[in-house]
């Protein structure tokens, strides 16, 4: 109880002496703090449907995930035909207790190995989502930071967050256009190479 009240008496002692010094502290705010408050807002479903890099790689994404679906479809549909084929085996009697159990543990097996090879390419794919939504985030932080040093915002924000915002504040087109042409003049153009190899593949 008395360890309490001194923590209290020392937090009240603490605010009273920085009521104190608060006119001098806010002296300084007020001669530190920009005349204009300058924000901005970014539209990030723009982003996505409009800048280049996002356009390249999604393809390539959904084809990934679609070739994962296919196979595992694949093996799925041809797993469940042997199960019924050593049901209906079962129950003809052709086979002996041994020839059924060694039948229905590597049925069983086969179904483990499904279910790993789903985990690995669900991995594979959340992997390769992470790295495309890393490399779209970096390139639009390298941007803005470019971008910012003339604009001087003091916030650049994403829209989703807000409650309402002003039109006149909306930079989404001036970002995007930034972002393509930073895009168009890499040499390499990564995505593009990655998409090619990957339908090669």
């Amino acid at each position: 109880m008395k360890k309490s009240l001194f923590v209290a008496m020392a937090a009240v002692c603490a605010l009273a002496s920085c009521n104190n010094q608060a006119p001098k502290m806010d002296e300084k705010a007020q001669a530190a703090a920009p005349a204009e408050l300058k924000i901005a807002y970014v539209e990030m479903d723009s982003i996505q449907s409009q800048y280049q890099f996002c356009k390249d790689m999604e393809p390539t994404l959904e084809k990934q995930a679609q070739n994962s679906r296919n196979t595992l479809a694949q093996k799925q549909q041809s797993l469940q035909t042997a199960a019924a084929k050593f049901q209906q085996d079962l129950q003809n009697n052709k086979y002996t207790q041994a020839q059924a159990e060694q039948v229905n543990a590597g049925l069983q097996k086969q179904n483990g190995d499904l279910q790993a090879l789903a985990q690995r390419l669900d991995t594979e794919l959340a992997t390769k989502q992470q790295e495309y939504l890393t490399a779209v985030n970096d390139s639009l932080q390298h941007f803005l930071e470019q971008y910012n040093k003339s604009k001087k915002y003091a916030f650049i924000v994403t829209k989703a967050g807000l409650l309402y915002a002003d039109k006149a504040y909306d930079i989404t087109k001036e970002v995007v256009a930034g972002l393509n042409k930073a895009y168009k003049g890499l040499g390499a153009k990564p995505a593009a190479a990655e998409a090619k190899k990957d339908e090669k593949k």
